[in-house]
């Protein structure tokens, strides 16, 4: 592997399949979430303080750094859980917080913990990073950015030599693949207007991408925009120019997609990994961006775009209202054994059927995602091409899975 260690690929994680799918696609680092401070709050898993240790001896014995978003407003009534959290990261050896309340900002530098200004800041010129410089070693820029603003921005960070807590350079980070918000760097009201659920506390219950009626109050007459979702933007796929993303200077490449699956996480990381081996190596061409955009479309999207890294307005990247995923997964079964010097594993089918040929994921806790193709298996002790609900099959999986571990099968998806 042909890593460029002086670019962080930082990767999402909302649960252990997701953080060992990562890890094993070939991260430099992962951001992840606390049950109630976390900007996606309703993730199925969210992690608690008792599993900080865990997380940072995982991410530290893999030679990566973890970073804990931090990033919902504190109000008066969080302050003592908000001052506990930060001692915790502080104990576990959590490398760094993400986040924008400045009561976080503040407890976080009394205590020596890092701090990374989130997006939310909407950190958009150099005055910005001047005054947040007093705080934080690094800063996400806002989404608003171009590419030329950002160059802009990490040069003048050069020249005017603009440090840190810890002495050095400001570090930039700008987001490059994942779902992007009606409001851009998130500070939305919209659900909390509609529904009592604040997106600025994680619990955003997206009215931006529902179908709506427009009435006009003078004719009572309708229009129907049931197809256009006009507040609903489309996520932001930047492997096709990834090059210019390196030319603007920031340190720090983040995917979006903490509520996302682990295959989700493995997918979008393996193929950005490789983008950037492909410029190190200078092997990056069309040929293996169209085949890049073609693995990144199987996995849930909603539909893919620049965003306004070219300056688009927002007229060219919204109307999208769902996955437009040209795959999805389906639960096929549980792996009751594995065998490695066989590289056999046991499963039990509770589910969907399996044929010989189909695409498999296997995910686990420990095991993150591993993809094969179903071949030699048998079932119920008889060589076999099919496998159906209460089946008790065995299968060569090339790799290790775990006892546990969920068996899926890819299908593709209709349009």
């Amino acid at each position: 592997m042909n890593q460029d260690t002086s670019i962080e690929l930082l990767a999402p994680d909302g649960s252990y399949e997701a953080l060992h799918a990562a890890i094993n696609a070939g991260c430099s680092a992962i951001y992840f979430g606390l049950q109630g401070f976390n900007m996606r709050a309703n993730s199925a898993k969210p992690f608690t303080l008792e599993d900080l240790k865990e997380i940072a001896d995982i991410c530290h014995n893999a030679n990566i750094h973890c970073y804990l978003a931090l990033n919902t407003l504190v109000y008066d009534k969080d302050l003592s859980l908000m001052r506990e959290v930060i001692d915790a990261v502080k104990k576990n050896g959590v490398d760094a917080i993400i986040t924008f309340d400045v009561a976080a900002i503040r407890y976080a530098r009394e205590v020596d913990v890092e701090v990374h200004i989130s997006t939310q800041h909407s950190i958009s010129n150099l005055e910005s990073v001047k005054f947040f410089a007093q705080f934080a070693d690094r800063m996400v820029l806002a989404r608003e950015l171009t590419i030329d603003q950002i160059k802009e921005i990490t040069q003048q960070i050069k020249e005017q030599n603009i440090c840190g807590p810890a002495g050095k350079l400001v570090e930039i980070e700008i987001f490059i693949h994942g779902a992007m918000c009606v409001s851009v760097s998130g500070r939305c009201g919209m659900s909390l207007y509609l529904f009592g659920t604040s997106a600025n506390c994680g619990e955003c219950s997206q009215p931006c991408r529902r179908a709506y009626t427009v009435t006009d109050k003078w004719t009572g007459k309708q229009l129907e925009i049931d197809n256009e979702y006009v507040m609903s933007p489309e996520d932001l796929c930047t492997i096709g120019m990834l090059d210019e993303i390196l030319s603007t200077g920031a340190v720090s490449l983040k995917i979006e997609g903490r509520g996302r699956a682990p295959e989700y996480v493995d997918k979008v990381v393996r193929c950005y990994r490789e983008a950037l081996d492909a410029i190190t190596d200078k092997s990056y061409s069309k040929g293996k961006i169209e085949e890049w955009n073609k693995r990144l479309g199987t996995v849930f999207h909603r539909g893919l775009s620049e965003g306004f890294y070219h300056g688009k307005a927002f007229a060219y990247w919204s109307g999208q209202a769902n996955s437009k995923a040209t795959q999805k997964k389906e639960l096929v079964g549980i792996v009751t054994a594995y065998y490695p010097k066989i590289e056999v594993a046991e499963i039990s089918v509770q589910v969907n059927t399996l044929d010989e040929g189909e695409a498999c994921l296997f995910i686990g806790k420990t095991t993150g995602v591993l993809r094969c193709t179903a071949k030699e298996f048998w079932v119920n002790e008889a060589p076999a091409i099919h496998a159906k609900q209460g089946d008790e099959m065995t299968m060569v999986v090339p790799g290790c899975v775990r006892v546990g571990d969920k068996l899926y099968k890819l299908v593709q998806v209709s349009e």
